[in-house]
């Protein structure tokens, strides 16, 4: 009687080390999972920043009349070539069909 509780004994407590190096291995395994994710994070906030600094360098006043000038072929507005259309008056505007 007494040999069969030592050998249960053995086995729970051999069932529960492993268990213990288990979860330990879980642990470690998800720890590193967790850096990786962190790294990349961080990596990504990086990124993020860069990529704002480069858009707001884009988005000059100067950039966008440089480009509006030569790619566009847009100029500055003047007097002289401002054509003024009037809107027509609601009379005559054809009715909106359901």
């Amino acid at each position: 009687m007494i040999a069969r509780l030592s050998v249960l004994l053995l086995m729970v407590c051999v069932v529960s080390a492993l268990a213990l190096v288990h979860s330990q291995y879980e642990s470690r395994r998800l720890f590193m999972a967790l850096e990786v994710e962190r790294k990349e994070a961080a990596r990504i906030a990086i990124e993020n920043d860069r990529l704002q600094v480069e858009r707001r360098a884009q988005a000059t006043p100067l950039r966008v009349e440089q480009i509006a000038r030569q790619q566009l072929q847009m100029r500055m507005v003047s007097p002289a070539i401002t054509q003024y259309v009037n809107a027509p008056k609601a009379s005559t505007l054809p009715e909106a069909r359901p």
